[in-house]
């Protein structure tokens, strides 16, 4: 069989979604994958396919953590989605530890929540260095005093746990409104702001130095022992 030369052309980075459960970080990806497909950028991954567990189907929880491959003008992104429910936290540290930059979804119409603070602290402690907001469900927020209020709950979080806070940036938008339009433009009102936020991510989380020289380093995310 012949085998492809697989060259990269554009810088890599490992990217991830963190935050509470049911705030929208599997919801995110999906409208990630469906509003750079339309740019030849990503395939488009619907949210059943990744969240891809029986049990996670069943409950409509991420408890594994999914992996996606997409791409923005600037660079190639491999993106982990973590799980956010508290019985899953050892999932999320796996994922998190190979991260370059994190995107903390927070749904506007709750604002932070115990995870949010819990996975907020895990990526200080395995050594996330860059942290993105995207505060979520602003569809679901008629006040946007109230979305300020919680910008504000947010970078104290993030000052909190030593992560510049004041200088974060953060975007607002649905993550759900955009998977649903899946028109992908820049002037539409929900898929624009998922843009937005990945030309946040290119500006905002440097490209990484690699040890391109050095031996040979595999992360191992699970190991599973098959009788029969």
């Amino acid at each position: 069989m012949a085998k492809a030369h697989f060259e990269r052309t554009k810088p890599h980075v490992n990217i991830g979604t963190i935050g509470h459960v049911d705030h929208g970080k599997t919801t995110l990806t999906a409208a990630i994958t469906f509003v750079l497909s339309k740019y030849g950028r990503a395939q488009a991954t619907r949210y059943d396919e990744i969240d891809k567990a029986p049990e996670e189907k069943e409950r409509g929880i991420t408890i594994n953590t999914a992996h996606v491959e997409y791409e923005t003008e600037a660079r190639h992104y491999a993106h982990v989605d973590c799980p956010g429910h508290a019985d899953y936290v050892k999932n999320m540290i796996t994922g998190a530890a190979q991260m370059d930059g994190a995107i903390l979804v927070v749904s506007a119409a709750d604002g932070p929540m115990p995870q949010t603070r819990e996975h907020i602290l895990l990526a200080r402690q395995v050594g996330v260095p860059y942290i993105v907001v995207f505060l979520n469900k602003a569809d679901m927020v008629d006040d946007p005093e109230l979305i300020d209020l919680v910008e504000m709950e947010i970078r104290d979080l993030l000052n909190q746990y030593e992560f510049p806070g004041d200088d974060t940036p953060i975007v607002v938008g649905s993550a759900l409104k955009a998977l649903e339009c899946g028109c992908g433009s820049r002037d539409c009102q929900w898929c624009g702001k998922i843009l937005e936020l990945m030309d946040t991510v290119d500006s905002y989380i440097p490209t990484p130095e690699r040890d391109k020289d050095k031996p040979f380093l595999m992360p191992v995310e699970d190991v599973f022992t098959i009788t029969g």
